[in-house]
């Protein structure tokens, strides 16, 4: 199993390219099954998780030609069918956006239970909710089955906010007879950049980006090239990395505004932020000061950045609290990073946070993908040597993690046994 080893204590300094976004790459794969035209996809990262999705809507008869390492060209006219349940869907969490995808171009969908990370409980009901409001039967059988005759224009209300649920809601009804409006809709970036997706292929949604998205229905969808757009968590991941190495790192191709919540907390932590058109500077030349921070729905402060800011709170001086509003098991990576000298207490979904002045090395485990990119961040701050165990998690959202840390001075490999790891600590003796 490959692991990395890590040698902490070097600041983060330089530059790095953010890839394209993992959350909107997932939803535009399976939207591209919409049309019998071709796609052209640009700026798709080449994580796991997307490759996955890729196989499995090859799968089901979809032409799938990577034209390059971030591009691809899909065609699915000769799609044969319409339900999934093969390995590559059970491994990731965004399968279920097939759903909406081919109940809204076929009528007919099938698709595994989701997979994913074990961040707590992540139900379907509001997708549910909303397939059958648009007129379809829905029913579980191990896997979950949509059909309709035809799908008819509805008004939806959410009863929480829901990124996935509002993405495939919004794929089903953009081929649906007459108009949906989807009320409390989740204003993610890759929300807006799905709908701008839909909208390159002939659809006609308004209103992404805000509570209340109306769509009109057409009879079909065409091809198209679009390219997506940047990673806010990739982007945030590094920003949090040169925070709490004391580092001074350029963030490069972003767009800023996808990480205001990001930058004004680290701006309360004592941070420098320097931004321009497609590029955020993080300085820290100082120790971190202490703050609070409650994840929520977008504008706020992002779910799956929670685990990185409280590595770098651990660091700060003072006592920190990190409230975690949106899934109710996403600090199991607490005990790992208590291994590493944190002194963090878990009180139900809030984190007390008093901080050390440095962590020290140890073997951990990472629970899920952004809690084994936020230990990777312990770890190069930390005093000595770290292995991080499980980092499939990892490489399901980021690319060439370790590749682009190096680049900016971590002393970080990808090693496969024991022996590489001896090799390691010989090297950086």
């Amino acid at each position: 199993m490959e692991k990395y080893i890590i040698k902490g204590g070097n600041p983060l300094v330089g530059e790095v390219e953010i890839g394209g976004a993992k959350n909107a790459a997932l939803a535009i794969l399976a939207a591209a099954t919409m049309t019998d035209e071709t796609v052209y996809i640009d700026n798709m990262p080449d994580a796991s998780d997307t490759n996955a999705m890729l196989q499995a809507i090859e799968s089901i008869g979809a032409y799938v030609e990577r034209t390059g390492r971030h591009s691809v060209k899909i065609n699915a006219s000769q799609i044969r069918s319409y339900t999934i349940e093969n390995d590559y869907i059970k491994k990731i969490r965004a399968g279920y956006y097939l759903l909406g995808a081919l109940l809204g171009k076929y009528k007919s969908a099938g698709v595994a239970l989701p997979g994913g990370c074990h961040i707590g409980l992540r139900p379907i009901d509001q997708h549910i909710k909303g397939f059958t409001a648009l007129g379809a039967k829905v029913s579980i059988q191990g896997i979950i089955y949509a059909e309709a005759e035809q799908l008819v224009g509805n008004h939806i209300y959410l009863d929480v906010v829901s990124v996935g649920a509002t993405i495939n809601i919004m794929m089903a009804a953009c081929m649906a007879e007459g108009k949906t409006i989807i009320e409390n809709a989740a204003k993610e970036p890759h929300v807006v950049d799905i709908a701008n997706f839909l909208n390159s292929m002939g659809a006609n949604i308004k209103g992404a980006g805000t509570d209340v998205i109306r769509i009109k229905g057409v009879e079909k969808l065409h091809g198209t090239e679009y390219t997506i757009i940047p990673d806010q968590i990739e982007a945030g991941t590094f920003m949090l990395a040169a925070a709490a190495t004391m580092g001074d790192v350029t963030v490069k191709n972003v767009i800023p505004k996808h990480l205001e919540s990001i930058s004004a907390k680290l701006v309360e932590m004592g941070c420098q932020i320097h931004e321009s058109d497609d590029e955020v500077r993080v300085v820290a030349a100082k120790r971190l000061q202490n703050t609070h921070v409650k994840t929520l729905p977008y504008p706020g402060y992002p779910t799956d950045m929670q685990p990185q800011i409280t590595v770098a709170l651990g660091l700060a001086s003072g006592i920190s609290i990190v409230t975690e509003s949106i899934f109710e098991s996403r600090f199991k990576y607490v005990d790992e990073l208590t291994r590493m000298g944190a002194n963090i207490k878990v009180e139900g979904s809030t984190a007390i946070i008093e901080g050390v002045e440095r962590y020290t090395g140890a073997t951990v485990s990472a629970p899920d993908l952004r809690a084994g990119a936020a230990l990777v961040i312990a770890a190069l701050t930390a005093e000595g040597y770290s292995t991080i165990e499980d980092i499939k998690y990892i490489q399901r959202g980021y690319e060439d993690f370790e590749v682009k840390l190096r680049e900016l001075g971590a002393q970080i490999e990808l090693v496969d046994d024991d022996r590489d790891i001896q090799k390691f600590k010989l090297k950086n003796a």
